[in-house]
């Protein structure tokens, strides 16, 4: 690398780790909160049976709803771009605390969680703006179009197989408390730390399952030929719902979400600067 180049990834660094980037990230982990407390209600209407499109573009909608739906998606939208940078950092230069095989994982989770809120970040940005973000049909246009290909059958089976995997990862998790190693909960009191981990262990576990669900049917969509079963959470939460007793397990997946939502709450105030 040369000095420029040096100076300007340091540059880079320096900007992420500000106090304003970082303000506007925990703004973003709010943001991220909320919308899967909405994720979670919307869960629960389609559990009670309601036709509601129950995934993050619907909550993000139905916040865009409201009367200061504009403002709140410029706000989703700048936080979770903060929040992307920061995590982009960390995946490039952060977890210095360990070393080899255990800061390469760390960092890859940083990488995964930057795509995720970037994705979340472009649907509000989108609201924002006022086009209708990111739709079923077009995401099952683009499954579409790569099942079309000679190849497309295997890229969409190991796409799917993927997210399965990150569905698996996010279980575990949750299970081993593997995210507490994010926080910094020294001020809290023991009641407030055992709160934080309880909310984090069953909202990773219930994210995992909804993600592990929404793989299986990539994969069954690549099987099948049919990119209609390719469509994310609202399709991954449907699927949940027709299942024999699939009522009270979509009611307890949608508490699971609202536990994640709730613990996104306080990751903003607890995630380590």
């Amino acid at each position: 690398m040369t000095g420029s180049a040096a100076g300007a990834a340091e540059a880079g660094k320096r900007a992420a780790h500000s106090a304003p980037v970082r303000l506007a990230g925990r703004v973003g982990l709010v943001a991220y909160g909320v919308v899967h407390l909405l994720v979670a209600w919307l869960a629960a209407q389609v559990a009670l049976g309601d036709s509601t499109k129950a995934d993050k573009t619907g909550a993000l909608q139905t916040v865009a709803a409201t009367p200061l739906g504009e403002v709140l998606m410029w706000v989703i939208a700048i936080g979770l771009g903060a929040l992307v940078l920061w995590q982009l950092v960390e995946a490039g230069w952060g977890h210095r605390g360990v070393s080899g095989g255990r800061r390469t994982l760390r960092r890859v989770v940083s990488a995964g969680e930057a795509l995720l809120y970037g994705v979340l970040a472009h649907s509000a940005w989108a609201l924002a703006t006022g086009s209708k973000g990111p739709s079923d049909s077009a995401q099952s246009s683009l499954v579409a179009r790569v099942l079309a290909q000679p190849w497309g059958t295997t890229a969409i089976t190991l796409l799917g197989l993927c997210v399965v995997g990150a569905g698996a990862f996010l279980v575990y998790r949750g299970v081993t408390r593997e995210f507490t190693r994010e926080l910094d909960l020294r001020d809290a009191s023991a009641s407030l730390r055992r709160t934080v981990v309880r909310l984090g262990q069953i909202g990773w576990i219930a994210l995992g399952v909804v993600y592990g669900t929404a793989g299986v049917l990539v994969v069954v969509a690549a099987v099948n030929s049919d990119p209609a079963q390719a469509t994310g959470l609202d399709k991954a939460l449907k699927t949940l719902a027709g299942q024999p007793g699939g009522g009270p397990l979509l009611l307890a997946v949608a508490a699971g979400l609202a536990a994640f939502g709730a613990y996104a709450l306080l990751d903003a105030r607890f995630r380590k600067a």
